[in-house]
């Protein structure tokens, strides 16, 4: 199963491998902004076509990519965080505080994703603008 993410104008054209069942809304101060869900997919598992792009990275780490036509937020990509801390921001066992990923991970906003069967999706509602 192959479904497709959209940017408002169709310059931005992302493949997905398979229907998420899981996805997060973070109310950090930059996700709260864009109202994006996002589902995780590793390296790989995304494709993505983009005519203009642009990357808004202020921690330098975590890179949000957005169209730059039509202005929509699509995708990002970062360290995989969730492999090295909880939802709460504590560590996981096995690692420590200040910690860092070894992995990557990328974010697809699921909004834009027109035939989303939401029904499969289960949405986890982040505390990022506490925790991180």
């Amino acid at each position: 199963m192959s479904l497709k993410a959209s940017c408002h104008c169709g310059a931005t054209q992302i493949a997905l491998s398979f229907q998420p069942t899981a996805a997060k809304s973070c109310n950090c101060t930059y996700c709260d902004r864009t109202g994006a869900i996002w589902a995780y997919f590793k390296p790989g598992e995304v494709a993505v076509q983009a005519e203009a792009e642009a990357t808004y990275a202020p921690s330098g780490m975590n890179k949000h990519h957005f169209c730059s036509k039509c202005g929509m937020q699509t995708w990002g990509e970062s360290p995989d965080w969730a492999s090295v801390y909880n939802v709460d921001g504590t560590p996981k066992p096995g690692f420590e505080a200040g910690s860092m990923p070894t992995e990557t991970i990328l974010g697809v906003n699921l909004r834009l994703v027109e035939d989303l069967d939401w029904s499969k999706v289960e949405v986890e509602k982040v505390d990022g603008r506490n925790n991180w």
